[in-house]
């Protein structure tokens, strides 16, 4: 009974979750903060300005463990008094190490580590992409804070598509390598980023 019900809606649900911390609360609304592996300072700003302001509104953040700005999403959502919900490589490690100080900032304040793979799973490449579809379902919304174009960011905001989710980006410089994948985004529809305010006033 503890099992998300937004993951009983997609067609490929994972078989369980190994949880430390807390699971999503079903009746809170969530959004999705995701950008490329590498981030300028730009983006950096924003991820924390869009995790802060949408957690002081009671709006649970999600995203992925990976490289910088997956933190400052989840950072920013902490300061802004939420209990963010973080897809790692595996709930017994902290991949990569040097997010050790959010991993245990986030169990403290009473957020949640979450995956598909049982403790001791070796890292896999195709293990992203899969992990993707999960962080799109459990959230109302996606946010693509950067991405090249071709990206992994990219994948899950196809994914939130599909599943019927909006999808926002943050639109950045036409000659900047990551915001060509926000900005096509842009193009194709997705709705734009403008201030935090203005994203609230859209989800009402």
């Amino acid at each position: 009974k503890e099992y998300p019900g937004r993951l009983k809606e997609i067609y490929d649900p994972p078989y369980a979750l190994y949880v430390k911390g807390k699971l999503p609360d079903n009746t809170a609304r969530a959004a999705a903060i995701v950008g490329a592996r590498s981030c300028t300072p730009y983006g950096e700003k924003y991820a924390l300005e869009y995790g802060k302001k949408l957690a002081e509104c009671g709006i649970q953040v999600i995203s992925g463990l990976g490289a910088r700005r997956r933190g400052i999403g989840q950072r920013g959502a902490l300061l802004g008094g939420g209990r963010p919900l973080l897809f790692g490589e595996r709930v017994d490690v902290c991949y990569p190490k040097n997010h050790m100080g959010l991993y245990l900032d986030i169990l403290e304040q009473e957020g949640g580590i979450l995956s598909e793979l049982p403790p001791g799973t070796p890292p896999l490449p195709q293990h992203f992409p899969r992990r993707n579809r999960i962080i799109s379902a459990l959230s109302d919304i996606v946010l693509v804070m950067e991405a090249r174009e071709r990206s992994g960011s990219l994948i899950t905001a196809d994914l939130a598509l599909e599943q019927g989710k909006d999808v926002y980006a943050l639109p950045g410089p036409v000659n900047s390598s990551l915001s060509q994948g926000c900005n096509r985004l842009i193009f194709q529809g997705a709705g734009i980023l403008l201030s935090p305010e203005n994203l609230l006033d859209e989800m009402g």
